[in-house]
């Protein structure tokens, strides 16, 4: 960390580092978190790389590192930053590797009582039906490279089209689960190859799905007009993206704007910051590349969801609609999409990069679903494994403070290395059993580095977006049983 550049605290959870002339900074860097948790990133190099963020040209009004940050490539992960939409730049990095990383929340009309006794019969038939892992052989659908292009452009479209969903599930998706102006031909050879095969599957790392029960409902008139009626009802939580197709993306496009961005005049204090501008080629490229991946994170969940819904209909013998296995909402992380926002008092179209973060827009936006006007946009705080996730609600003081975003996780305490030297499959495991969480995985490796105590305190963060108005609480989801890689 640069100790000339200490962020100085300006309010509740609120701190600041001031532009420095010295060093091209030519924003500010807003911090929310707790003192703890900016302890956590001043020591190592989150808070480091945000300020090398409002170094970036055409960058607006301020940097944002939410309470989930940590030190990731370049940006961090848990930043959120915007650019002028003619004279700023786009940035892979900005945006990250599993692009539309994202998280879809299902209810039903089951209880917990319901569930128990067939809980594990209903985690070993998700297991079999739901691909898991870093590279599993097949997805639940198979697609050829020409239909693979056909859900590169049309994302939840093309599932339901198809018979992996219904219109209910479109209109309950962020963007309906499809960005306009996509294009396989920007997305490699390599990236389709990567892809094809993956179509309905759960990656490794932190996605899973998980079956959850209510625990508590702070909001019940929010929560009513998303299905959460009681405590004690069962929901699922499906949190993936776009698999081996995006993380190609990211890592074709990084290329590409590192071979460019000295033609453009562009200096820059990290080369994994590497950008271009956002109307060049190569910007324009990574862009269309970008919005098929984020597309086909789309269409996976949506595939997930359906294959989700017929383990129900097996287990229970009721049908999807008996069951009201409706789609709550859709939320995406690690994306860059132009939007509009107040700068200096005036509204003007941004391209906002959210890196492990999410938006968190109020009741009255067009952008969100018919369903939700009048409350606002639903958001989803994924745990891992043992600890709760949360369902928020968007909240007008997001487009003040943080363009329209808040948290989109726990955010890791420490490295996946450091927690083999301290956990072991074993003892995870014994944890959940005596929590009365059903697990299964395809890896041991891959429950040790998510074990939950690897992460911040996910009830901390949700409560520091709710005391922030970033986004507020309206219900914390307990697991009870888990799927991963």
């Amino acid at each position: 960390m640069n100790y000339l550049l200490v962020p100085k605290k300006i309010g509740n959870l609120t701190y600041r580092i001031e532009p420095s002339s010295q060093i091209g900074m030519r924003v500010p860097v807003t911090i929310f978190a707790n003192e703890t948790m900016l302890q956590k990133m001043l020591n190592e190099k989150t808070i480091d790389q945000a300020i090398n963020v409002s170094t970036l040209v055409g960058v607006q009004k301020e940097v944002i590192v939410l309470p989930d940050a940590h030190q990731g490539y370049g940006f961090p992960v848990g930043g959120v930053a915007a650019m002028d939409v003619d004279e700023g730049v786009i940035s892979p990095g900005g945006v990250g590797y599993d692009i539309n990383c994202g998280v879809r929340l299902l209810r039903t009309n089951l209880s917990e009582k319901d569930v128990r006794p067939k809980l594990k019969e209903l985690i070993n038939n998700l297991f079999h039906s739901i691909p898991t892992g870093l590279s599993p052989k097949e997805g639940c659908v198979k697609v050829t490279f020409s239909e693979l292009d056909e859900v590169l452009v049309n994302g939840v479209q093309w599932a339901v089209n198809n018979g992996y969903g219904t219109r209910d599930d479109l209109d309950t998706c962020e963007e309906g689960g499809k960005m306009a102006n996509a294009d396989p031909n920007k997305v490699s050879d390599r990236a389709h190859k990567r892809g094809t095969p993956q179509l309905g599957s759960i990656g490794s790392g932190n996605h899973f799905l998980e079956i959850q029960k209510v625990e508590k409902i702070f909001d019940h008139a929010a929560a009513k007009t998303m299905g959460i009626l009681e405590e004690g009802q069962i929901s699922v939580l499906i949190h993936c993206g776009s698999r081996g197709l995006g993380h190609q993306v990211c890592t074709d496009y990084l290329h590409i704007c590192k071979e460019a961005y000295t033609k453009y005049g562009i200096s820059l204090p990290d080369r994994q910051l590497a950008c271009v501008p956002n109307s060049s080629s190569e910007g324009d490229w990574y862009r269309k590349a970008m919005h098929s991946a984020m597309n086909f994170a789309w269409c996976n969940r949506q595939i997930i969801s359906h294959y989700t819904r017929r383990s129900f209909e097996t287990i229970f013998g009721q049908s999807e609609s008996d069951l009201e296995m409706n789609l709550v909402y859709d939320v995406a992380h690690n994306i860059a999409k132009v939007e509009e926002h107040k700068i200096d008092g005036q509204k003007k179209p941004v391209l906002v990069h959210r890196k492990g973060a999410t938006r968190s827009y109020p009741a009255g936006r067009k952008e969100i679903p018919k369903k939700y006007q009048k409350i606002g946009q639903p958001i989803f705080i994924p745990g891992s494994m043992g600890t709760a996730s949360w369902v928020l609600l968007g909240h007008p003081n997001s487009m003040k403070i943080s363009f329209g975003s808040t948290v989109h996780g726990a955010g890791r305490l420490m490295s996946r290395t450091r927690s083999y030297k301290e956990y072991n499959y074993k003892d995870v495991l014994e944890e959940l059993e005596r929590k009365g969480i059903v697990l299964m995985s395809r890896t041991k490796g891959g429950v040790v580095e998510e074990a939950p105590q690897v992460y911040k305190d996910v009830d901390e963060v949700a409560e520091i977006s709710d005391e922030l108005k970033m986004a507020t609480k309206v219900a914390k989801l307990v697991p009870i049983g888990v799927i991963k890689g």
